[in-house]
Formats: C-alpha cells, structure tokens, sequence
C-alpha cells in the first residue's frame, strides 16, 4: 500500500531528510512556514498551508525548532478535516513536559503520538545517516522502517511511552556538550603549554581522553576554524535548558550541567546565529 506522507519543516533537517525520503516514495506533500520557493526538495508536493497538507497526509512528519512550534502545528493540524490523518512523528527536541502536553491535547482524536527526536545534525540528514530515537507505536515503526531508513542508519525504539525519546536525546546533546565544553578547557591548557593542536588530538584520540569533540568537532571544525557542525549554539542552550528541567524533576545531580549551560549561555549571547562548536572562541575569550 502506497503510504501518503505530509512533511512540516523544511529547515537545516527537515529539507535533506524529505529528500531522502524522495528516494523511497513516489510523492511526499511538504509544507513550512517561510517562503517553500528555495526550500521545497524537487519532486515534493507544495502546499500552502497546514489544512491543505493535511487533507492529503496520513502519516505527518514534524521537524520544528521547539516546543511552542510543535504545538502551534498540532493545533493547526486538529482544526482541520484530520479524518484521513493516522499518526504524527515528531523529529523534534521539545523535551518531556511538552510531549505530554501534546499527549493531553491528542488524547480526544485517534491518532498515534510518536516521539522520534533525531541526532547527527545537517550533514547527517543530508548523507541519510541520522540517528533516530522512536518511542510509541513498535508496530508503526515496523510498519514504516524501510521508508525511515532513506534518511536514517541508526534506528533506535525507545519504549513504548512518548517522552522517552526526548529524555534519549536530551542525555545524548548534554554529553555531547560537556564533550565540547571539558575538550575546550583540556585544549587550551596544552596550547598554554606550547603543545600543538593536531598533537594533542592525535594523542587523545589514541587514549582513554577521546570522545565526540575529539573525534569530529575539534579536528573538523575547530581545528579548521569553520566552525561548521551546523547546530545552532542557541538550540543547543536550549536542549540544555531542558535537559536541566528534566534532571531538576527527577532530582538528580545537576552540578556539571548548570556549568555547561551557563557556558552555552554566555554562548548564545555572544553569537545569537553561531554554531555550537563556536563554544570554544568562548572559553578561549581571547578569540571573540
């Protein structure tokens, strides 16, 4: 059976996943807020609101900015003729107080809530290498593998709860900036002591100091000085933010994430548009 597909977000993610997506289905209706004319994937079909991509979509795919996005599309999506909608996968981080917001406010309709936030950035959405963390419907997942593995490798359940899937990417972003941050820190003490970069990389990467900054971020993009992971330094202030409400609820240990978000903090401020590995030029001030 044919599947029909509608796609909200066309942004950094949400463009090269459609096309990917491209490589498995025959149509695929999109829409986004902004202007679809530079944004729309060849083969897509535009539409020109959310009522009109809804009216053609069974399974609709959200890749928006936040929380308050996400809410925004449902609304809109449940003041239209949602009879033909069956499920919505959210690809977003919007954290776990909003996806049982979200939960609450489907609970009336029957459709399926998947929680399916996403990891590897832009250049993983455009080489089909994204991880994804589905939590929901196993069945739906199964039903649909095979188109999600167009824009995903890495295809990960969760469990059964949505909220689960945020709580996986959450804890995955706020590693992922400690990695930045302590890596920034480590580095700059070798630099004060006359060590080489590229040496000090090609040591840690050999020995128990290594991680994802290490490995990709300082030798890719830091090392370059292209600063290009293609995440916003303000999304990730935000998940931080969010994973530090979520640790605060559970009432665990938040001493190292309060550091690091008050790095991200500075961060954002000082580079509103910057990319997060940009985190560096901060804790190095002499750079900015």
């Amino acid at each position: 059976m044919i599947k029909k597909y509608g796609f909200i977000g066309l942004g950094d993610m949400g463009k090269p996943m459609v096309s990917n997506l491209l490589n498995s289905l025959k149509k695929i209706f999109v829409y986004d807020i902004d202007n679809l004319s530079n944004k729309a994937p060849s083969g897509s079909i535009v539409t020109n609101s959310i009522k009109e991509l809804v009216a053609n979509s069974e399974i609709i795919f959200i890749s928006v900015p936040d929380g308050n996005a996400v809410k925004a599309v449902i609304d809109k999506i449940l003041s239209s003729n949602f009879n033909m909608v069956k499920a919505i996968i959210n690809l977003s981080t919007i954290g776990y107080s909003d996806t049982k917001t979200i939960l609450e406010i489907l609970s009336k309709s029957n459709i399926i809530y998947i929680d399916a936030p996403v990891s590897g950035g832009k250049s993983g959405a455009i080489n089909g290498t994204i991880t994804i963390m589905w939590s929901g419907s196993k069945k739906l997942l199964e039903n649909i593998k095979d188109d999600l593995e167009c824009f995903s490798k890495s295809i990960f359940f969760i469990g059964k709860d949505p909220g689960q899937g945020q709580i996986m990417k959450l804890l995955n972003n706020f590693l992922s900036a400690v990695a930045m941050t302590a890596t920034s820190e480590a580095i700059l003490l070798g630099l004060k002591n006359k060590i080489d970069m590229k040496t000090m990389l090609d040591v840690l990467n050999m020995s128990t100091g290594k991680n994802s900054a290490t490995l990709d971020k300082f030798p890719n993009r830091i090392l370059t000085e292209t600063y290009d992971a293609a995440f916003k330094i303000a999304l990730m202030h935000k998940d931080l933010q969010l994973y530090l409400t979520e640790a605060k609820n559970n009432k665990l240990p938040i001493n190292i994430a309060e550091i690091v978000q008050e790095y991200f903090k500075e961060g954002e401020n000082n580079f509103p548009s910057g990319d997060f590995t940009e985190i560096y030029k901060v804790i190095n001030k002499t750079n900015i």
